[in-house]
């Protein structure tokens, strides 16, 4: 394939610069600006020229045909981090032959040459977003194959299955034993089971992988912008005696245990005084409502009942004023209660994401899903060629899922997804 490059490390001044090259070629690019470079995946420190020009001196590796990322011949050059350097160096590969690479064409490249399956690389792609540590390790269990791994269990259970079933419809006139068909069926019903519990983890693993969002409610005035700052433990919002501050929604990323948690300050729910002020409340209900948890916050600990939800957390506010509130109360000014009520939040949130299974996206909740639609009609009164077509299509759905049977416009927007580099 043609030759590409692109800046492996984030673009900007840092103390290293990496640019990765791919596809035909690789070796002799490096080596003309470089020298000769005797083995693969060693690393050479030499100066780099172009012609009679220095560039830099780099850190120069390069990796064999089916030993590298992509499973092309590839070459790093490691660089001083100036955008200057890269952008020269970069230069100088284009006038060697090479292209900048395009968004994920790197990762595309490992998929077309067997050095990754699809899951693997969407679980690199979550890898490369996580957050926090339970998406690292999520993102991880995928990345390294695992959903291969199942994938692979399940598809010579139905090679299994198929084998009994092709060889009574092969010697359907010969004496074959009467165990074969039950096995066929005991296999189905396992395999099903099994299946149904991953599409059953989907949603805690998706929700891991996205991450919470949590808006907090109340009336003007209530501490909202407050609670958000020290849970924070930043500026996020101006805070103000002034009802009405809070005129948009704010945001605050938090890791909470592990746990992707989106903290949404919203405006004062009351009946607003201007027109700016009641966008901003209906602003504010609608993120309230599809949020995943709400905190109702007030000083007396009263509920906004057209938000409320069975699993929201009721808190009061101001508790070293007061102490006869409803709920569980809260002080920002001496940081009564917030430990608390950060503990609760993280248990409510752990117990939607208990039982959290292998599969991540929707696509292969899908092919699951037909999978499952294809062993569920397996029938013991069946005729053995039925059963081999549902059989066939159970392991077709399992060869979609990893990417062995893919359409072009979805591996498209997976690899989009990626950075110039990878």
């Amino acid at each position: 394939m043609d030759l590409i490059f692109a800046e492996a490390t984030p673009p900007g001044r840092g103390g290293v610069s990496v640019i990765r090259l791919s596809g035909d070629g690789a070796r002799a690019a490096a080596e003309a600006l470089a020298g000769h470079l005797p083995r693969a995946r060693h690393a050479y420190y030499r100066s780099l020229h172009e012609g009679d020009e220095l560039l830099d001196q780099a850190l120069v590796l390069r990796f064999d045909e089916r030993q590298s990322f992509t499973g092309e011949e590839s070459s790093e050059i490691h660089l001083h981090g100036a955008p200057v350097i890269v952008r020269r160096v970069g230069l100088a590969l284009v006038h060697l032959g090479a292209r900048p690479a395009e968004a994920g064409e790197f990762t595309r490249r490992a998929f077309l040459n067997g050095r990754m399956d699809l899951a693997e690389i969407e679980g690199l792609g979550d890898l490369l977003a996580a957050e926090t540590e339970l998406q690292r390790r999520q993102a991880m269990r995928t990345a390294s194959g695992e959903v291969a791994r199942k994938t692979a269990e399940w598809r010579e259970l139905l090679l299994r299955a198929g084998g009994l079933t092709e060889s009574s419809i092969d010697f359907a006139d010969e004496e074959v034993p009467e165990e074969v068909p039950a096995e066929v069926y005991e296999i189905g019903a396992r395999l099903r089971d099994a299946m149904e519990a991953e599409i059953a983890g989907f949603s805690a693993a998706e929700q891991i992988r996205r991450g919470f969002e949590v808006a907090i409610v109340g009336p003007p005035n209530a501490g909202k912008s407050s609670l958000l700052n020290a849970l924070a433990r930043r500026e996020v919002a101006i805070v103000s005696d002034v009802a009405g501050t809070t005129r948009d929604v704010l945001e605050a990323r938090l890791d909470l245990g592990g746990l992707a948690v989106t903290l949404l300050d919203t405006a004062g729910l009351r009946e607003a005084e201007d027109a700016v002020e009641r966008v901003g409340v209906t602003r504010a209900l609608d993120r309230a409502r599809q949020a995943d948890l709400r905190i109702h916050l007030s000083e007396d600990g009263a509920v906004v009942a057209e938000l409320w939800q069975p699993d929201d957390l009721q808190v009061a506010s101001k508790a070293d004023h007061s102490s006869d509130a409803a709920g569980m109360k809260v002080s920002v000014v001496n940081a009564l209660g917030l430990e608390q009520l950060t503990e609760e939040l993280r248990k409510r949130l752990e117990q939607r994401v208990a039982g959290a299974g292998l599969v991540t996206r929707e696509r292969q909740v899908f092919e699951l899903e037909q999978a499952v639609r294809a062993l569920g009609a397996l029938s013991a009164e069946g005729r053995s060629e039925v059963v081999a077509e549902h059989l066939r299509a159970a392991s077709s759905s399992l060869d979609r899922l990893v990417g062995k049977i893919s359409a072009d416009d979805y591996l498209d927007v997976v690899f989009s997804s990626f950075c110039i580099g990878k």
